[in-house]
């Protein structure tokens, strides 16, 4: 399962200190959200010990939403040496998110 970051300085630690990140920032609200949230609990999983793979709610970082400018959810931003690199906004295909992921590896 994906870690869900509550607080600005658990990203900071998380996602940018770290090679190959992911976030998916979400709503509990967000319908598409839903839909997309057991990929990525799934890509997690896989994903274990190559990249970090952690979820924003949005309500409760509106601060790194701003910083990131995530204005539609869902939106997965993509992450190399704590650098944005990538981003998919809407909902994503597995097999698109894991080849994302594999080619910042």
């Amino acid at each position: 399962m994906a870690k869900i970051l509550e607080t600005k300085q658990q990203f900071e630690n998380d996602i940018l200190n770290s090679s190959v990140a992911m976030v998916d920032f979400f709503a509990t609200w967000c319908g598409p959200c839903k839909m997309l949230s057991p990929v990525i609990d799934e890509i997690s999983e896989e994903m274990e010990g190559k990249a970090v793979i952690a979820k924003v709610d949005s309500d409760n970082l509106g601060d790194v939403c701003q910083e990131y400018a995530i204005r539609l959810l869902p939106t997965l931003v993509f992450f190399k040496d704590g650098k944005e690199v990538d981003r998919i906004v809407g909902v994503a295909e597995k097999e698109d998110i894991l080849e994302k992921l594999n080619s910042l590896l």
